[in-house]
């Protein structure tokens, strides 16, 4: 059973500016709630027990949203509301489960993975990139369950506009296992329109394995100068160890971009 969850958090959130300019991109709120726990709320659905965050110096308000005990005591002493206090049990709740780690360089995914190597003791783990929501279904929960059913590492993927593969990690496919599941041939780190090998895009929720991390040990700096973890699995591929992208039957937001951050509010609220 996979049990634990890492969240990298460290990010700039430049596409997010000015907000991001004086707040955590993360805690922004999506139809009233901080997209953060949208994402928490899915590891916990999915059976996680632990989740680890990897974050900067510059994204300490993360951390200070999970342990911002006195103002919530003085002010429920103060009030006594039940909002409040039922808003802070379940803050209590996620701190239980948190533990938090640091990449002050921005260098890339799988450097922000490689941070987490001391606290992974399980064969295998869950990423989530918070960017990116799946609403309607729970995109990890049904990818456990693929992973369980096939012993393997499992990406979530979809299909995107070949206009728009240079924003992905993109793979191809070596064979069909059935409607919704593919056994992954390579992976390339956002490619040119002319390079890309499809248009199967892999999503922010992965599971790897704990093996990934002597690849990203020995991992040389790709695009921009950053550490992908598209490259580290693409090395575990090479030594045959099997990938699959599951094909997720949620609706995707993208967070990420101050467009996609407004419409996905939009669409929560309908929910």
């Amino acid at each position: 059973m996979i049990k634990q969850a890492i969240i990298p958090l460290a990010g700039l959130g430049t596409r997010l500016l000015p907000l991001t300019s004086v707040f955590a991109k993360e805690l922004l709120p999506i139809n009233g709630k901080p997209g953060l726990e949208y994402i928490i709320e899915e590891c916990i659905e999915a059976g996680i027990k632990e989740i680890v965050f990897i974050i900067s110096k510059k994204k300490l308000m993360i951390k200070k949203y999970f342990y911002n005990d006195k103002f919530y005591k003085d002010i429920i002493k103060k009030k006594n509301d039940p909002k409040i206090i039922k808003e802070y049990k379940k803050i209590l709740k996620y701190k239980k489960m948190i533990k938090f780690v640091f990449q002050d360089k921005p260098l890339g995914t799988g450097d922000a993975v490689y941070k987490t190597k001391k606290f992974i003791t399980d064969k295998y783990f869950l990423m989530l990139l918070p960017d990116d929501l799946i609403i309607k279904k729970n995109c990890s929960k049904s990818m456990i369950a693929v992973h369980n059913k096939f012993k393997a590492s499992v990406m979530a993927s979809m299909k995107v506009n070949k206009n728009d593969v240079s924003r992905w990690g993109i793979y191809n496919i070596r064979k069909k296992i059935d409607k919704n599941n593919f056994i992954i041939n390579n992976v390339v780190e956002k490619p040119s329109i002319k390079t890309s090998p499809s248009n199967n895009a892999v999503i922010g929720r992965y599971i790897l394995p704990k093996t990934i991390f002597s690849k990203l040990k020995s991992l040389k700096p790709g695009k921009s100068g950053e550490f992908h973890i598209t490259d580290a699995i693409q090395a575990l591929i090479e030594d045959d160890n099997q990938f699959i992208g599951h094909n997720f039957s949620g609706k995707y937001l993208d967070c990420g971009t101050m467009k996609g951050y407004i419409k996905s509010t939009l669409e929560i609220s309908k929910q």
